[in-house]
């Protein structure tokens, strides 16, 4: 099951860097990154959240993802590192 979310994932997140101009047209331009990120900003944070999408569903996939997760937050929860 893993495997075919982590399929859709990067589907999605090759999606979004792919057809930014969709994701624009539909959802709108966003304020914040306007200012942030300056003229055409919104593209990049569709495409930047796109990107993050494909290598959170590779990680996740690949067994990765939960090890960082633990490695950074472990210790918050008395794992040790």
């Amino acid at each position: 099951m893993k495997y075919i979310i982590g399929l859709l994932a990067v589907v999605l997140g090759a999606f979004m860097v792919i057809k930014t101009q969709w994701f624009l047209e539909n959802f709108g331009h966003s304020a914040w990154a306007e200012e942030k990120l300056g003229g055409g900003g919104t593209r990049l944070m569709y495409k930047g959240i796109g990107l993050i999408i494909i290598v959170l569903a590779v990680l996740g996939v690949t067994g990765a993802l939960g090890e960082i997760i633990l490695s950074i937050f472990g210790g918050l929860f008395g794992l040790p590192r």
